[in-house]
């Protein structure tokens, strides 16, 4: 039961499908989906998943990997498999649609399948608000068509969307909750085989296949030289799986094998815990790093055509692109973004940190405030509200 509330009895069994593209998607899909079953023991899922999903129990129709692609030309590269991908999941619903479908995050794939399936009188949940506070503002106009409910990950976007005529739950990210408030340095080192006595730098170049082919060779060759410069520095690369991981090594292997660094799958957390200083690809790490308490510096690139789209058409609408930025609504963090993510420019912005013990204290203060703000229990709220949802729909 979810804090001692009674268990609900579907009507008939509940088939919920849902669909995640990424591993934060996939953490927050596996979540919600435990504490669903919590309330609802009946209830059965389908759709597109992760590892994470599949352990907390789906019917995997694919594997999420298969629309884990960023950027708006790379996408149009893939657009055919994923139309074609779209298709056989909307195929597959049309005689047996599910009572309620849960999109999480990938808002190009999920708001066409929320919007067909609505149609069709399924209720449709979107989990995490699409970035039109940050670009694309106009695709607040389809979430009101595909959406009965959705769930908002962070303090600032209800406002947001409730100026342009959409209403939200704000549900918090389950990261706040799960990440101590007062990570411990020690064990983490201990846990990694890192001295804890001489400095470390974290390395996390992203999660994505294109983005760790773009934004590892300078991240590599930004560490290698700090290294050089900062004797007894030491260096650790935390990837998301073994695929990444192999990208890597052979990246290192070309373009700084004089690198003496540790490289792992799944050990993030426990590497930004041991870090000093973090060097981080923008994105849900950039969270991470700040609900460890870890001073950074964001670099990114996404393809050459998309920056120029993104650029000529005005499309980015904030003043900060890393997440741990906007929460902390000020630059903390440098962002050296596209013809900037370059050893040149990285360098100084992490010499300046390791030098400046003050100026890290100072940001872990910072982040510390806005962590202990974000402690929500959100697997429970976004399943409450979920359950809301299916009842006024009697469903369960």
């Amino acid at each position: 039961m979810l804090n001692g509330e009674a268990t609900v009895r579907p009507r008939g069994g509940l088939r919920i499908g849902i669909i995640a593209a990424e591993p934060s998607a996939d953490l927050l899909a596996a979540g919600l989906m435990d504490a669903l079953r919590e309330r609802l023991p009946q209830v059965h899922f389908e759709g597109i998943a992760g590892p994470l999903m599949q352990r907390s129990g789906i019917d995997t129709w694919a594997k999420m990997e298969s629309l884990s692609v960023m950027g708006l030309f790379e996408v149009l590269r893939h657009l055919p498999r994923l139309l074609a991908l779209r298709a056989r999941v909307l195929a597959r619903w049309r005689d047996t649609p599910p009572a309620a479908f849960i999109g999480v995050d990938a808002p190009d794939f999920n708001l066409t399948v929320e919007m067909r399936l609505r149609e069709r009188g399924v209720a449709t949940v979107h989990y995490v608000s699409p970035t039109v506070w940050a670009w694309r503002s106009g695709r607040v106009r389809k979430m009101r068509r595909a959406i009965d409910l959705l769930l908002a990950i962070f303090p600032f976007e209800p406002d947001f969307l409730r100026d342009r005529g959409m209403s939200s739950t704000y549900v918090g990210h389950p990261l706040a909750r799960v990440m101590p408030l007062d990570p411990d340095r020690g064990a983490a080192c201990a846990a990694l085989g890192l001295d804890p006595s001489r400095r470390v730098l974290a390395v996390l170049p992203g999660s994505r296949r294109g983005e760790v082919a773009r934004i590892a060779p300078p991240f590599l060759r930004t560490a290698a030289q700090l290294q050089r410069e900062l004797p007894g520095l030491q260096v650790v690369l935390p990837l998301v799986n073994d695929t990444t991981r192999a990208m890597v090594d052979a990246l290192r292997m070309q373009v700084t094998p004089e690198l003496d660094c540790i490289v792992s799958v799944g050990t993030a957390h426990s590497a930004l815990a041991a870090a000093d200083v973090v060097l981080v690809a923008s994105g849900t790490a950039t969270l991470e790093s700040l609900l460890s308490k870890r001073p950074m510096v964001v670099g990114y690139r996404v393809s050459a055509a998309t920056w120029i789209v993104g650029r000529l058409f005005r499309l980015l609408k904030v003043e900060h692109v890393a997440m741990a930025n906007l929460l902390a609504g000020e630059r903390l963090a440098p962002e050296l973004l596209q013809q900037a993510c370059t050893p040149e420019r990285l360098l100084p912005e992490l010499r300046a940190l390791f030098a400046d013990p003050d100026r890290r204290a100072r940001i872990a203060r910072r982040y510390r405030e806005i962590h202990d703000a974000m402690r929500i229990d959100t697997n429970h709220a976004a399943a409450q509200a979920v359950i809301r949802l299916l009842e006024q729909r009697g469903l369960v």
